[in-house]
């Protein structure tokens, strides 16, 4: 489908998803795994536990990134993991549209994020960091800050 702007619905069907199964690797290189694959351009990385043959316990690792980082991917994997082989193949995504407004509450405007199909709004929420902002600089718990804003956001419709 070409090139679109990130904001706009659309269709991308240049990604990639890449897993491997993982046995024999310590928690603290998963997280610094995932930084990497990150850092180097995945779109997004999780775990999922698994037990693979002979009931062996595991990890599988799964990421999404778009067709240009498919080697530096694998690279990484490689090098950092105790994988020997990865499955990969094509994905289609489908991108809302996104859109942002602030939403005025009594602690300053938040940033909200509204996902848009076909011209509604389906999904929205808060930006985090704003809101764990708030959060500690008025000692008010997370939750709290979290409901304001929704509060604000039906207030406005």
């Amino acid at each position: 489908m070409g090139t679109h702007p990130s904001n706009h619905e659309h269709l991308d069907d240049q990604m990639i998803k890449m897993e491997v199964n993982l046995d024999d690797i310590p928690g603290e290189w998963l997280g610094y795994v995932m930084d990497l694959l990150f850092d180097a351009g995945a779109n997004d990385v999780f775990y999922t536990p698994i037990y693979m043959k002979k009931n062996r316990p595991g990890v599988l690792l799964q990421l999404l990134c778009s067709q240009k980082h498919v080697n530096t991917m694998k690279e990484i994997l490689f090098k950092e993991t105790t994988t020997l082989g990865i499955r990969y193949y094509p994905l289609t995504v489908h991108r809302l549209e996104r859109m942002f407004r602030k939403v005025s509450t009594e602690w300053g405007p938040v940033t909200v994020k509204e996902g848009m199909y076909d011209g509604q709004v389906v999904q929205s929420a808060p930006e985090f960091e704003e809101c764990k902002s708030i959060s500690q600089t008025h000692n008010i718990p997370l939750k709290k800050v979290y409901e304001m804003v929704w509060k604000a956001l039906g207030n406005e419709n």
